[in-house]
């Protein structure tokens, strides 16, 4: 898809189709620049006849409007008072079911029709280009008849004032959004895999490919013969029931400055969770393929990362394991000794994640990181807290957390922070081990972080539990590819790139 931005007059534009936003009922607040006073008169007669529908992703769809336009499309922006960069981003959607649903190739977008005087332009550019990059997913790997086709547009022109000024930084920040888009096509589509597909192998494997075409990415992976000389007896306490192999995958991109430390990010990479013993119900568990979200995220913004050839040094660690019953299966009530020396109680088989994530975390602090940020699919309680709008936040340093936030509502991949006081590890008592893997009814998403902050006093680390955001359920069930966008902002506004 070629993308060009242009302050030109739109009769200069090779394109006949024109998408444009507007506030009012009865008349055009579109710019005169892009349109002659006569068809300025024949928009406005046509808002006030057909009495427009301003409310914010409506549509409008007006034909033969002059010689230079063929097509007019008008989004509705709502209130202009109550116009924000949420509503920016639902007119996005929009712009961008229009193009998909009408097969539109070739289009001109009236981008200064959509901005917000207060909002960074830049910005606006980036979350553009990572909705508009991701017209075209559709999942099809395993489909014998393609239920919809995937449609991507050849042409797009974003008319923007003063965008000659801007070309070069306009340029560099859509790029960044089209990488940070194929990244969340990634993690939509590894989650979307079935799990006797998307295997720890077929993991390992993935991301060893994606080392092909970037040759700063660094993949190593290492078996369960490797993992177990090293320790790592909790993680594989849970691969112990199935009879797929769990895999640590390591993707190390180093094209920062030499000496500085790594951000590292771990993700819990359970390609397919029964429960183990501790049996999950039968409903819904089809969903479990999605337990390896936290993987695919990392995965995801490792390739948008090495693909924009982001100057920073980041390290991704996927702990990839299944979570099956099985005559070798880990029993509640077991202890085992994890890579850091601490002694687990397995209380609860389906309190996986966590298990995988602490030798991994242990693993990280290997590499001397600046942060560690952990992903995972961890907890159901965090969905009784947040919902399917922000993921769960949780940190041992305040300062991380804040920044972790701030980043969160300039990406639009939302988080919340929950605390994690000393009032909640008391929790994770038990008699016959340092620690319970896990806590009492309450506050499950807290106990969960408690539990993984015992591995992480040497670093600055923060967890986000994803649980529920990786996923829509319902009639767009699927992968969402969050928090690609998040990591991805997080780690260049780190290396002051954004």
């Amino acid at each position: 898809m070629q993308v060009n931005f242009s302050n030109n007059i739109l009769s200069k534009s090779t394109s006949k189709c024109l998408i444009t936003a507007s506030f009012s009922k009865n008349k055009s607040s579109f710019s005169h620049k892009n349109f002659s006073s006569a068809e300025l008169k024949k928009v406005n007669d046509y808002l006030k006849r057909y009495k427009f529908n301003s409310e914010i992703g409506k549509l409008t769809h007006m034909t033969d409007l002059s010689k230079n336009i063929d097509d007019l499309f008008i989004i509705g922006k709502g209130v202009q008072k109550k116009y924000n960069e949420r509503g920016f981003l639902r007119v996005v959607d929009s712009i961008c079911n229009c193009i998909k649903n009408n097969k539109i190739s070739e289009c001109a977008i009236d981008f200064d029709s959509l901005i917000l005087k207060e909002s960074d332009v830049l910005n606006l550019v980036r979350l553009m280009s990572i909705r508009l990059n991701n017209i075209d997913y559709v999942y099809s790997q395993t489909l014998s008849k393609i239920k919809k086709e995937s449609f991507k547009p050849k042409k797009i022109t974003l008319i923007l004032n003063n965008s000659n000024k801007l070309k070069t930084k306009l340029n560099s920040n859509y790029n960044i959004g089209k990488c940070i888009a194929e990244g969340v096509k990634i993690a939509k589509e590894l989650g979307n895999l079935p799990a006797n597909i998307c295997t720890p192998t077929y993991l390992s494997t993935f991301a060893k490919s994606l080392s092909k075409n970037n040759s700063k990415l660094n993949v190593q992976v290492h078996t369960e013969k490797q993992m177990r000389a090293m320790g790592m007896n909790c993680l594989l306490s849970v691969s112990a029931g199935s009879k797929q192999e769990a895999k640590l995958i390591t993707m190390k991109y180093l094209n920062g400055k030499k000496g500085d430390k790594p951000i590292i990010l771990v993700g819990k990479g359970i390609t397919f969770d029964t429960g183990g013993i501790s049996i999950k119900p039968s409903n819904a568990m089809d969903e479990m393929k999605y337990d390896m979200c936290g993987a695919a995220s990392v995965i995801g913004t490792m390739n948008a990362l090495a693909s924009m050839k982001a100057k920073t040094n980041v390290i991704g660690i996927v702990a990839a394991s299944e979570n099956m019953p099985g005559g070798m299966a880990t029993k509640p009530g077991d202890v085992v000794k994890t890579m850091s020396g601490q002694t687990v109680e397995i209380l609860n088989t389906d309190a996986e994640g966590r298990l995988v994530l602490c030798d991994a975390l242990t693993y990280a602090s290997k590499f001397k990181p600046e942060i560690v940020i952990d992903i995972a699919t961890l907890t159901g309680a965090v969905l009784v807290a947040l919902g399917k709008v922000a993921s769960g936040l949780m940190s041992n340093n305040s300062s991380l957390a804040k920044e972790i936030c701030k980043v969160s509502f300039e990406s639009h991949d939302y988080v919340w922070e929950l605390p994690m006081w000393e009032e909640f590890q008391s929790e994770l008592d038990s008699n016959f081990a340092d620690i319970a893997n896990i806590g009492k009814r309450y506050a499950g998403s807290i106990t969960a972080a408690c539990f993984l902050s015992r591995f992480t006093e040497n670093y600055k680390w923060a967890h986000l539990d994803i649980a529920g955001t990786a996923w829509n359920e319902g009639s767009n069930k699927g992968g969402t590819g969050r928090p690609v966008s998040l990591l991805t902002y997080f780690v260049l506004k780190k290396a002051k790139i954004i």
